[in-house]
């Protein structure tokens, strides 16, 4: 995955910065001993000491640690690091004692001697080196526990976000078949009252379709678009009803550049036909938008009609709880509003209030 790669560039660059400086140490050493030209030789003996550090460095990032620590083997990944440390230390004493001859220690050799041993990044015992050896892979550890962590992190907010678009696209086209099994329902009785007026029917549903199809994947289209997807609706609905049914609509010019998520408003039009129109007695839908401050301001108002006795209907059908998740997740439980008023037996009122601008999906 692209975010292992780069934490792993992260990862080895800080790892080549640190071993960078430390095999500076000895030419910055070589410096302050006031010398006339910086000496090789020391500078050379001071590498091959650091470099035990460096071969038990390496096989443990690259081996031990990825292999034992992060794989949580514990007790074996102890084990092993200290036998590495132990092994290359006892193998490095080993060598000096059959191949090294031993530092003058007397006369005019004793000050060479005490040059080289400046000149050293260490001069210690075995123990004091496994030590320090241990001291280090444990530093190389809790480096690698770390990115660890980021890694793990960041893969399982990119896993949230791409479960949130999921459940988003869920709940979207969830949306549409209810929508369209409805409209077609409307479209089946126009036919039997008038065939003419259904012809044009099947015409704006095209349209609508088209939106669907073409738009409703983007995560945001422009507001005049879904505005026009609306008229369309509404004027199936007006194709549909008689007079008896007062259609209404109220919203200025749309702003340009302004946006909003896909099918949100549609929703809440479709409920107020849905449980707002009967056949038998006056009816009405409402609809009216307005914008301010970067936020649309909606209100959907449709008439009730209860049957006496009867326990008043929510009209919060699938439709109206996928828009209320999908408001959830696209903005946030704080930058949305939506409130539906029933209280008044004969209006059924819903306002919503949500960003035009875009809005990422929030990271809870």
């Amino acid at each position: 995955m692209r975010i292992d790669r780069k934490q792993a560039i992260s990862e080895n660059l800080l790892y080549l910065l640190v071993w960078t400086a430390i095999l500076l140490v000895p030419v910055l050493n070589s410096k302050m001993m006031a010398e006339p030209h910086v000496s090789l030789e020391n500078i050379l003996i001071a590498w091959q000491q650091i470099a035990p550090y460096l071969v038990i460095f390496l096989i443990h990032n690259g081996i031990i640690a990825p292999r034992f620590m992060l794989t949580h083997r514990y007790a074996l990944y102890v084990t092993i690091d200290l036998a590495l440390i132990a092994g290359v230390f006892w193998l490095v004493d080993l060598y000096e004692q059959l191949f090294v001859p031993a530092l003058p220690a007397a006369g005019a050799d004793e000050q060479l001697a005490g040059t080289l041993r400046r000149a050293s990044f260490s001069n210690l015992q075995l123990y004091w080196n496994v030590i320090l050896g241990f001291f280090m892979t444990g530093a190389n550890t809790g480096i690698k526990l770390m990115y660890q962590s980021i890694r793990d992190e960041q893969e399982m907010e990119a896993l949230k976000r791409q479960n949130l678009q999921a459940e988003m696209d869920y709940l979207k086209y969830q949306i549409n078949p209810h929508f369209f099994m409805n409209t077609l329902n409307n479209i089946h009785a126009l036919i039997d009252i008038d065939p003419e007026q259904s012809k044009r029917a099947v015409i704006e549903l095209s349209k609508m379709m088209r939106h669907v199809l073409y738009d409703s994947g983007r995560e945001r289209v422009p507001l005049a678009q879904e505005l026009q997807f609306l008229e369309n609706y509404i004027g199936l609905m007006r194709l549909r009803y008689t007079d008896n049914v007062e259609i209404g609509t109220s919203y200025p010019e749309p702003p340009a550049g302004a946006t909003l998520p896909p099918l949100i408003l549609i929703v809440f039009v479709e409920n107020a036909f849905k449980h707002g129109i009967s056949y038998n007695r006056p009816s009405f839908v409402r609809v009216e938008l307005g914008w301010s401050s970067g936020r649309l301001e909606a209100r959907f108002d449709n008439s009730r009609h209860d049957a006496p006795g009867e326990p008043p209907r929510s009209g919060q059908g699938i439709g109206l709880e996928n828009v209320r998740k999908r408001l959830d997740l696209l903005y946030g439980a704080r930058n949305y509003t939506l409130r539906i008023d029933d209280r008044d037996p004969a209006v059924y009122s819903v306002r919503l209030s949500i960003p035009m601008d875009h809005a990422p999906l929030p990271c809870h």
